[in-house]
């Protein structure tokens, strides 16, 4: 378990990349500097949401160990490396931050690359791609909003899964994720997908309990 100390370095790492106001460029300016040391500071004990959020698509995906999945805000690849010790190895990583994405590189688990920010713009993903994604950590200040869920949804098949994780308490506090939930049900009463389930649970990320979304597409 993370000393004490370590955990305070981690917990103010993570709320200062995430603070209220934070823009974009800080954002990336932040995990360039982070990079190297992000997986020593938020190791599985520090950062449960990961395995979370991996564990629970492999649960849905069952003995599909070939599907096709896309780690969205992969970061340094932490849920890709749980999806690989699940047996997956058809991953692909999507990622703003370069540097982040090159220590994913290191972990052998993906296939493809992908450097580019979520938002309303269309990825340069065909539509109806993957069989599933995860997308752990990607909503809060600074990061990602509710805007790039239609994307989300475009490059999934029919039938497949969404799996997102976020830091429970952020529903209430973030302005870009405030409108999270609202927006998901607006998508459902649209046909688009169908929620499967919304679990909050303990350990997500230096503390914070987290809540995990399942969407299937429809």
């Amino acid at each position: 378990m993370a000393a004490p100390q370590n955990h305070d370095v981690s917990k103010e790492k993570v709320l200062g990349v995430t603070r209220p106001g934070i823009k974009p460029d800080e954002v990336l300016d932040f995990y360039k500097k982070w990079s190297k040391e992000y997986d020593k500071d938020l190791d599985g004990e520090e950062y449960g949401g990961p395995r979370k959020v991996a564990q629970t698509l492999a649960a849905l995906l069952g003995n599909r160990r070939d599907a096709r999945v896309l780690d969205v805000a992969a970061g340094t690849g932490l849920c890709g490396q749980e999806l690989s010790s699940l047996g997956f190895s058809n991953l692909d990583a999507l990622d703003a931050s370069q540097d982040m994405l090159d220590v994913a590189k290191t972990k052998n688990v993906y296939k493809n690359f992908l450097k580019e920010f979520l938002g309303p713009n269309r990825l340069n993903i065909e539509d109806d791609t993957y069989d599933g994604i995860t997308a752990c950590g990607l909503f809060c200040d600074g990061h990602v909003g509710p805007d790039c869920l239609d994307q989300l949804i475009r490059v999934v098949k029919p039938g497949g899964f969404i799996c997102i994780g976020l830091r429970e308490t952020l529903l209430h506090t973030s302005e870009n994720c405030k409108t999270l939930e609202p927006r998901m049900e607006a998508l459902q009463s649209d046909g688009l997908w169908q929620r499967v389930s919304r679990e909050v649970f303990p350990g997500y990320c230096v503390g914070f309990d987290g809540v995990v979304y399942v969407h299937k597409v429809l």
